[in-house]
């Protein structure tokens, strides 16, 4: 995985050392700044005109096992709340002008209402309960880690400059908690977090879920794929060939939550130095996201104590990034104040 051009990140550094600021006055305004140029390649950073969020949503077994504070039925409710641009990630997202797309990957409804384009890369009417199955075959976890690298494809296509990674499915949290437990060798009391807000009878049984989920999967982890297949679902697996996609084609991506940030662990297993493309958009609640951040060596921009999902976190961070790319395109520099200096 070739990282960010270092060449440019050199003359992004030297840019923001000579701004007319004090040495480390803009903070991680300055870093986002130096991160984005070099990705881009370009010293100034481009302005971020064009950026591009992708929500993959699907149902998850363990919904119908206490894991959840709301029933399956939400997910399928959610993906037609986007569509009608109502939810909470899309008047973010108007406010911030974040286009968003929404794909049914594995959703327990057959959404025949929808516009085709969002369930055209469907793969299965939910997933298995991991504590008691495998969430997926060998051959769904392929299909859907492939759509999602066609999908980034196709957003790159329209222009994208930056790629947000949303999602929506009542229980996710569980799977995506038990997907950075295997992937960092950490018992379920480590990463259980109270997801849609559980109560402490929900928290008990939810990691009892995810104990008895790595315990039937033990020495089947080791390899990436195969623990989205046992562990994960279509949803979770189309976002990781996402970003696994994205950090390929040299996109720069602002990653979400939970979901997206175990997904992202799991993109920088299959493709080592992904995680070079990603800058970590917010902290969520959840105690499995902050573990597998700082695995990834990643700070997130916000730390608001959301835990919606959707990719709103990320979202919500997008006019930080605009910010750092204004202070180094558009802030005087030293040398032109004084010019005899």
């Amino acid at each position: 995985m070739q990282p960010p051009s270092r060449e440019t990140q050199s003359l992004a550094q030297d840019r923001l050392a000579g701004l007319a600021t004090p040495p480390g006055a803009l903070g991680r305004l300055g870093d986002l700044g130096v991160w984005l140029a070099s990705a881009q390649g370009v010293v100034p950073p481009s302005p971020l005109d064009n950026i591009r969020l992708v929500i993959f949503a699907g149902d998850h077994g363990v919904a119908a096992h206490g894991v959840s504070a709301y029933p399956p039925a939400i997910t399928a409710a959610m993906v037609r709340t986007f569509v009608a641009g109502r939810a909470g990630v899309s008047a973010l997202a108007a406010a911030h002008d974040v286009h968003v797309r929404v794909l049914d990957l594995g959703v327990d409804d057959d959404l025949t209402d929808v516009p085709s384009e969002v369930i055209a890369h469907k793969v299965t009417r939910g997933s298995g309960a991991i504590h008691l199955e495998d969430a997926l075959t060998v051959e769904q976890t392929t299909q859907a880690f492939e759509i999602g690298r066609t999908v980034a494809r196709e957003e790159i296509a329209a222009g994208a400059q930056l790629l947000l990674s949303g999602d929506m499915g009542i229980g996710n949290t569980t799977p995506a908690a038990a997907i950075i437990a295997a992937a960092l060798g950490l018992p379920a009391s480590e990463v259980t977090g109270r997801g849609t807000g559980v109560d402490d009878a929900g928290l008990a049984g939810k990691e009892q879920v995810i104990d008895q989920a790595l315990g039937r999967t033990r020495g089947r982890t080791d390899d990436p794929m195969a623990t989205l297949a046992t562990l994960g679902s279509a949803d979770l697996a189309a976002s990781t060939g996402y970003l696994v996609e994205a950090a390929t084609a040299g996109v720069p991506v602002l990653l979400d939550g939970l979901m997206s940030v175990a997904c992202a662990l799991t993109a920088e297993r299959i493709a080592p130095g992904a995680v070079a493309w990603f800058a970590a958009g917010h902290r969520s609640t959840e105690p499995a996201q902050s573990l597998a951040l700082s695995k990834l060596g990643l700070e997130p921009v916000l730390d608001l104590g959301m835990r919606l999902g959707e990719g709103s976190g990320a979202v919500s961070a997008v006019p930080v990034l605009r910010s750092a790319v204004a202070v180094l395109r558009d802030v005087a520099m030293l040398s032109e104040l004084m010019p005899d200096a």
